[in-house]
């Protein structure tokens, strides 16, 4: 007796990418409308995840490029702009024998996508760390020193240690490490990538949760940036703890 379509499309649904042109030889004599189309979906889906294939090996160009010299990390930071909150850097370094699809610059990808990344990057990764430099921080030193100083601190938290660095267009200072600035970094590394990924997911739950403290602002939704309703809140409430003075100073005028 043969399948029903439900059996079919739930075989179709639990069939990772690699099987599914086998499933599609399997079912293509099978003349059923509701069959063809599973089938017709499943090359889509296939095509699809060859595309990815491609892209993420042609974001893996530098870690290729540099394996030689043994772990690769790759740095970002997320949070230079806001007006409130820290800056937060993430370090990474990769497994090679464990792929992670959909990694590209943070910015261009979903919440949603985000999170899910987040949580295989920190499962799947040789190594990770976290740099935060607080507000007062920011302040004190300017905001480039801050990203540099978040930097080291999400470095010395790497174990093992790596042997490069791969950085979002800067180079970091008092790092004994070979560097590699890559403009465009985070859209261009896979490494890069995923380290901004998991330091904006990091600094994005930090200001969740100091809007539950300061709700006046907004910062659940506009993350500390200067939203025009996180300014008119500057105007009427003035800063709160966690605001840059230094970032603020025309607004409260």
């Amino acid at each position: 007796m043969a399948k029903s379509i439900s059996e079919i499309k739930l075989e179709f649904d639990n069939c990772p990418e690699e099987g599914l042109k086998g499933l599609v030889e399997a079912y293509s004599t099978d003349e059923r409308s509701g069959v063809v189309n599973l089938c017709t979906k499943a090359l889509k889906r296939l095509e699809a995840h060859q595309k990815e294939l491609k892209r993420i090996y042609e974001l893996q160009k530098y870690e290729r490029e540099y394996e030689a010299y043994g772990f690769i990390a790759g740095i970002d930071e997320v949070g230079r702009g806001p007006l409130a909150g820290p800056v937060v850097a993430g370090a990474v370094i990769l497994s090679k024998e464990k792929e992670i699809l959909k990694i590209n610059d943070s910015k261009k990808l979903s919440e949603k996508i985000r999170e899910e990344l987040y949580d295989e990057i920190i499962d799947k990764c040789v190594a990770y760390g976290f740099g935060e430099v607080s507000n007062e921080r920011i302040d004190e030193i300017n905001i480039l020193n801050a990203t540099y100083e978040a930097m080291r601190i999400a470095i010395s938290k790497l174990d093992p240690a790596p042997n490069v660095l791969l950085n979002d267009a800067v180079n970091i200072p008092l790092v004994n490490i070979k560097q590699v600035p890559i403009i465009k970094g985070d859209a261009k590394s896979v490494s890069i990538g995923a380290a901004s990924i998991i330091a904006k997911v990091t600094r994005d739950r930090l200001m969740v949760e100091y809007d539950k403290i300061y709700p006046e602002y907004g910062f659940a939704s506009n993350k500390g940036y200067g939203s025009a309703a996180h300014i008119e809140a500057l105007k009427k409430y003035g800063p709160c703890p966690i605001h840059r003075r230094s970032f603020i100073g025309n607004i409260c005028l």
